[in-house]
């Protein structure tokens, strides 16, 4: 999804005796997990320095907490403590300060993807951590813009339980069943989103087969959750 930055010879030294880091639970899961957050932690130097060596790591493992989307979470094994840690003791450092910014870039992104698959709590919950690291982004106004849209657009959004789309379960097939119906009702042109092509296309083949005769119209597109979305004529670009 993202690579780990190329970095000073320096740091990719200290990366190579860097044991892997174990990814977390959630990152599993077909959707990230929202918790509240704790109070922000602020780092002071107080006098104290730490060695190059040790500077290179803290932004090593900062880097993997990013790439793995530990992005404020959990507390203590976290992308925005490791870099906020850094630039107390080096307040110009180019790759903590370009790593809180890809921080925020990525909030943006899991908030427009929420955002288009029509959950919109978690969108707002999402632009709030965004703004939590940089309030002043830029790129968070067109965001904030996309959600308020799509609460408004009219469409039919439909999100499915991870494990029971994964397994295929009869619930899962009657969901998909009724969404085709509706799509045949209303005329709708739907989009199927599943983290994989395979998933996408049995979800497409179930809703076929249940409005045999009619053709649906619509598009695939890959995401970390299954959802099928329905717009509705007047709403069609």
């Amino acid at each position: 999804m993202r690579r780990l930055l190329i970095i000073a010879p320096l740091l990719l030294v200290a990366c190579a005796s860097e044991q892997p880091v174990t990814e977390s639970p959630a990152a599993d899961d077909a959707g990230i997990q929202i918790r509240a957050l704790s109070t922000a932690q602020v780092y002071s130097p107080s006098g104290s320095s730490i060695t190059q060596r040790e500077l290179a790591d803290l932004l090593f493992a900062a880097l993997q907490a990013l790439d793995a989307d530990r992005l404020l979470t959990p507390v203590d094994d976290n992308a925005h403590a490791r870099f906020k840690r850094a630039l107390a003791y080096d307040p110009d450092n180019e790759i903590a300060l370009q790593g809180l910014e890809d921080i925020v870039l990525r909030y943006i992104e899991l908030a427009e993807e929420a955002s288009r698959q029509g959950l919109f709590e978690e969108a707002e919950i999402l632009l709030d951590r965004a703004r939590f690291v940089d309030e002043q982004h830029p790129q968070i106004a067109a965001a904030a813009e996309l959600l308020q849209t799509e609460r408004e657009s009219g469409d039919l959004f439909f999100n499915f339980d991870a494990g029971e789309l994964a397994g295929r379960s009869e619930t899962a097939q009657s969901k998909l069943v009724s969404i085709a119906e509706q799509a045949r009702e209303h005329n709708a042109f739907f989009l199927i989103t599943a983290p994989n092509d395979e998933l996408a296309r049995w979800m497409f083949s179930v809703m076929r087969e249940a409005v045999d005769g009619y053709r649906l119209r619509g598009n695939i597109e890959l995401a970390n959750r299954g959802s099928v979305r329905l717009r509705l004529p007047d709403q069609e670009s």
